[in-house]
């Protein structure tokens, strides 16, 4: 397994819609592994494919604790097919703009509906950690970013600094 680069904001990859995944086999199997590796090396609950440069529709997530054995989750294509009307607010943060977190409000329960490593189609209604997780990672497959649900002035703060990150680093 590799550990892949991160694309960070404010790479445009990051606003560009993913595309589908058309067969599950083994080069994508592999690509699971090393996002998950990645993902873990981070460290981190949640990776988009974007996110390692690759625009698919496909995304990691493993919400367990530290002290729990792992749990780790692939999704290919994933889609949210219901949403509940009761709300749940979460710190989060992103592993595409390191060490910046804020409150977002979102659905508390969702069920998604996604191909597995198996080819095969399964859902999964999800709460908690684990709803806020995938709304946040099938957003990467959309092109938003958790920022685009602050307020438009935290938000252009945050654009702004790791824009002029970004740079210094080319410089």
């Amino acid at each position: 397994m590799t550990v892949k680069p991160l694309v960070i904001l404010p790479d445009p990859l990051l606003r560009k819609a993913s595309r589908p995944i058309e067969r599950v086999d083994d080069e994508l199997r592999r690509f699971a592994d090393d996002m998950l590796e990645t993902m873990y090396d981070a460290p981190g609950i949640g990776l988009a494919a974007v996110q390692v440069g690759e625009p698919i529709r496909m995304l990691v997530i493993d919400v367990s604790g530290e002290d729990e054995e792992k749990r780790p989750q692939v999704f290919l294509n994933p889609d949210i097919v219901r949403r509940s009307d009761e709300m749940s607010t979460y710190e989060e943060g992103c592993l595409s703009i390191p060490d910046y977190y804020a409150e977002v409000e979102r659905p508390a329960t969702v069920t998604a509906r996604f191909l597995g490593l198996d080819g095969e189609m399964h859902e999964i209604e999800a709460d908690g950690v684990l709803a806020t997780c995938l709304q946040h990672e099938i957003d990467h497959l959309n092109g938003v970013l958790f920022i685009d649900h602050i307020s438009k002035l935290k938000r252009d703060m945050v654009v702004k600094k790791f824009t002029k990150a970004a740079r210094r680093t080319v410089a």
